[in-house]
């Protein structure tokens, strides 16, 4: 396994102009970071000119890897038009992975407002989101690329309906980038969910959040609700309320041998947060 970070973690220092994507690159390497996961957006537009590849001759020279190429999607769209559109939109996608020469690649399935997420609309949606995943995996299966849903947006963030709409598609390159942490978003049991999902995952995302229950409103920003009205706030890793230590090895149990990307989303300063949040996953994968 190797332990690195994704860029959407230093996304707020990249938007205050503090670091740019090549700088972050170095700031990963610098700080032992094993691989980067590129995000893009926060103010850097991967599409302009030459981007991908001076991203990848980058990270050749700081001596890491690029582990996957992180994107959002909505294969929920109202008519058939708009699907085609945003199918499209994604294959122009898979050809910025190609260029990076990442073999990993996440896109979002489809999003609703927690209200709208429901057993029925799900039901509903899965064929036609699992038909527009699989024409975009097959595409990406020219250059060998294994494409992922990751579990969030509330109506695909369960463990049951990412392993439902992963069989549906029913490719060998298409998989879950699994992110410990948001199961809790869909009010799932980290532990539990990871078991559930650990073989059928291309990629984990590592993070930590504090978890207050429904009647425990908390104090101060940072905090948002779960599908059950829970409340969560993004931390650094191995501060928060996630049983890490038992998910390794979990992870480690599986056979799992892959990036481990970590995800930083809490309100202390981002550089910190990265930095402490890299080093405690690193310790936790050399010491369970």
């Amino acid at each position: 396994m190797k332990v690195g970070l994704s860029s959407y973690s230093l996304s707020r220092a990249i938007s205050k102009g503090d670091l740019g994507i090549l700088e972050a690159i170095d700031w990963v390497a610098n700080e032992g970071g094993e691989h980067i996961e590129v995000v893009p957006g926060f103010s850097w537009d991967i599409h302009v000119g030459n981007m991908p590849e001076k991203i990848a001759a980058r990270a050749k020279e700081a001596g890491i890897d690029l582990s996957s190429y992180t994107i959002g999607a909505n294969f929920i769209q109202p008519d058939a038009a708009a699907l085609a559109k945003e199918v499209e939109r994604i294959k122009g996608e898979v050809d910025i992975a190609a260029r990076l020469g990442v073999k990993l690649m996440r896109y979002d399935a489809g999003w609703r407002p927690i209200p709208e997420t429901t057993l029925e609309n799900f039901e509903k949606d899965l064929p036609v989101v699992a038909d527009a995943c699989r024409e975009v995996a097959s595409y990406a299966a020219q250059y060998g690329i294994t494409c992922s849903v990751e579990n969030h947006g509330y109506h695909f963030q369960g463990c049951e309906r990412v392993r439902r709409l992963v069989n549906a598609v029913g490719l060998p390159n298409y998989k879950t980038t699994l992110d410990v942490g948001n199961f809790l978003c869909a009010d799932d049991d980290p532990v539990a969910a990871v078991k559930t999902n650990i073989d059928i995952a291309s990629m984990i995302h590592f993070k930590d959040f504090f978890r207050r229950p429904i009647n425990r409103a908390p104090n101060g920003a940072g905090w948002f609700r779960t599908k059950g009205g829970h409340y969560l706030r993004g931390t650094i890793i191995g501060q928060g309320d996630v049983d890490l230590e038992t998910i390794v090895g979990i992870i480690k149990e599986s056979g799992y041998n892959g990036y481990i990307s970590v995800e930083f989303e809490g309100q202390e300063d981002c550089i910190y947060g990265c930095k402490v949040s890299l080093a405690n996953a690193k310790r936790f994968f050399a010491e369970n």
